[in-house]
């Protein structure tokens, strides 16, 4: 499905992860027009918060998209009132520029959606939400049976042992997963990086590096190869198999 032209411009809050992508996927049947991803990034580290992948993978997924990446550059142990200035200042110049709408992967937590809409709207923009009410279950399978991979980058080792880390997002990880864990990791278990899928016009070179526990939280790190050679996508996004059921 091609992205309307005369329809409402958005960004895709991007984290890299498998719920960012579907939502990119499926926002042309939400009716919006992607022109970019905006996503945060720590200070000093170059890598993105929460997920702590590297920003050369991501700019390297924004280029396989031939989408602009904008990074909001967030400090270490940022408290929410530094959070909330910057991510207005950033809201606010997208606004200037004729964006009307942000793109989010959440699924079901509606006080993660009040709060994203209520930051929205000091800026004028609007939050548009295609996975909503979606099956988790069936986001997680349909991902896989796209033909997309991604890592597991990240893990909450209150519910998960931190052997989870680096491993790959398939039906085995799925069938491992403890009871009550999201098969999205919805509620924090777990987060993902996208390195491969039939949109990318050749899977992003990485590997699994070093691991390393932040307090709770244990981390793989993917270490990139060459991924200046590749050749982007088109950013109209035509063909993107991920709109059915989404």
């Amino acid at each position: 499905m091609a992205q309307p032209r005369d329809a409402p411009r958005a960004l895709v809050a991007w984290s890299g992860g498998k719920d960012a992508f579907l939502a990119l996927g499926s926002a042309p049947a939400a009716g919006v027009r992607v022109v970019g991803l905006l996503t945060t990034a720590t200070e000093g580290t170059d890598r993105t918060t929460m997920h702590g992948v590297r920003l050369e993978l991501v700019r390297a997924q924004a280029r396989m998209l031939g989408l602009p990446l904008r990074v909001v550059d967030l400090p270490p142990d940022c408290v929410n009132e530094e959070y909330e200035r910057r991510m207005r200042e950033a809201m606010g110049a997208a606004a200037a520029e004729g964006v009307t709408h942000v793109v989010h992967g959440d699924i079901r937590l509606e006080d993660v959606r009040a709060f994203r809409d209520r930051r929205l709207a000091k800026a004028g923009l609007h939050g548009v939400y295609p996975l909503w009410g979606g099956r988790t279950d069936a986001l997680a399978h349909r991902f896989l049976q796209g033909g997309h991979e991604a890592f597991v980058v990240c893990i909450d080792g209150d519910v998960l042992p931190a052997s989870f880390a680096g491993r790959l997002y398939d039906d085995a990880f799925l069938a491992d997963l403890p009871p009550g864990v999201d098969p999205c990791g919805e509620d924090g278990e777990f987060h993902t990086f996208v390195h491969a899928s039939p949109v990318f016009r050749a899977p992003i070179p990485c590997r699994v590096g070093r691991r390393w526990s932040e307090g709770r939280f244990h981390r793989a790190d993917l270490v990139p190869g060459d991924v200046s050679s590749a050749p982007p996508r088109n950013p109209d996004l035509t063909g993107v198999p991920l709109h059915d059921g989404f």
